[in-house]
């Protein structure tokens, strides 16, 4: 079998080469040739003159690399002996514990959510954004593709009379907004807000990227929320590290306030579309297909970039253990159909980091997708993330 497929493979590039020799006269014939597993093509060529050797070298080259790409292994994400992701150089991926003693043993307790909503909103999913389970200090929602809707008084809407709002940050369809308690408003002081664009001129046109922030003490804790959106398309890496770094240095920068003291917490939540690369589309569906999507951590285009050490140095993130939450088909909770068909990944993401962990303790308690909304192309992502202050000796 294997002797019939050399043969069928050698009489196709046969035929190819002689068409390709036909129309291009005597120049250089250039192939487009994979070299690894899901990688994209690089071009090859062959030139002139055309000799009998030179040709059948071209083809055992490009048969080893076809026998390459067929046997290479996926290379998988690591997994310690509790089932979770082991850390990335500068970035820590953390444990979820399930059990959180709302207001008991934590100081403070914080659920975030962060969605692109495609440019579209319905009550009925905002409603489900916030959830009815509502033990939790503050609520943390951003958003990414706003529509032109008034989604503060939505969200208000839809948290009844829990919650009173206590911060927002807008810069046209990034959006970023804070809820506490009632009566949170008497803990809370020093609500400041801040924008960061990024392309389009500099941000003066055409801000759908960028980054809001809401930076408030609440309890007595100093806490910064950053809900960003940043570049697309899975090979402009470089380009979304530089706009992290941008962004970092210059919400609530310090050349402005030198003497403004470091937040104790900081928390990024949003659309960074980071990307899954180097394994192909319809292999790494059949992992998600098979419930092993976990497998692909190490193809995670930010955990890379994290573990170069790159971006997201001392911050924490949640073991990746729900399903990449993009691209979906509208409506359903299918991966992308359509003629571009989307590599599944996880753009939709929230870390964490605190400043002092001698000072304030975070734990994770939940990091999972909401997968019964399907009004966009991605899913929303919640986290709970409660802290504790450490008592002064």
């Amino acid at each position: 079998m294997c002797a019939l497929h050399t043969l069928a493979f050698k009489v196709l590039y046969i035929l190819n080469f002689a068409i390709e020799f036909y129309r291009k006269g005597k120049k250089a014939i250039r192939y487009n040739v994979p070299v690894g597993f899901g990688e994209e093509a690089r071009p090859w060529e062959i030139s002139s003159p055309f000799t009998l050797p030179k040709v059948i070298m071209g083809f055992e080259k490009l048969r080893r690399r076809r026998f390459m790409i067929r046997r290479k292994p996926i290379q998988l994400g690591s997994l310690d002996s509790h089932g979770a992701t082991m850390s990335h150089e500068g970035l820590k991926t953390v444990r979820v514990d399930n059990r959180c003693d709302f207001s008991s043993y934590s100081d403070l307790c914080i659920c975030v959510v962060t969605w692109n909503m495609n440019g579209q909103v319905t009550y009925e999913d905002l409603a489900e954004l916030v959830g009815n389970n509502r033990k939790f200090d503050l609520l943390v929602v951003g958003l990414q593709e706003v529509p032109r809707k008034n989604i503060s008084r939505l969200l208000q809407a839809a948290l009844l009379d829990s919650h009173i709002l206590l911060g927002k940050s807008i810069m046209q369809s990034i959006h970023l907004y804070v809820f506490g308690l009632k009566d949170s408003d008497l803990f809370t002081k020093e609500v400041k807000i801040d924008k960061s664009p990024v392309g389009g001129f500099g941000g003066l046109i055409r801000r759908k990227k960028g980054a809001v922030a809401i930076r408030l003490n609440y309890k007595g804790i100093t806490m910064v929320f950053i809900s960003c959106h940043l570049s697309a398309h899975a090979q402009n890496v470089e380009k979304r590290n530089s706009e992290f770094r941008n962004v970092s240095e210059s919400l609530f920068s310090q050349k402005l306030n030198p003497y403004a003291r470091p937040a104790q917490i900081t928390v990024w939540l949003g659309d960074l579309n980071y990307r899954i690369q180097g394994i192909g589309n319809y292999p790494a569906r059949d992992l998600i297909h098979n419930d092993l999507h976990r497998l692909l951590t190490n193809n995670d285009q930010l955990l890379q970039e994290a573990e170069r050490g790159q971006i997201f140095k001392g911050y924490s993130e949640g073991t990746l253990t729900f399903k990449p939450t993009y691209k979906y088909n509208i409506g359903s909770s299918n991966y992308d159909t359509s003629y571009k068909v989307r590599m599944p990944s996880w753009t939709d993401r929230i870390l964490f980091k605190t400043q002092d962990t001698e000072e304030i303790h975070a734990t994770l308690h939940s990091y999972e997708a909401m997968d019964d909304i399907h009004s966009s192309d991605h899913k929303p992502v919640k986290a709970h993330i409660c802290l504790k202050l450490s008592k002064p000796s």
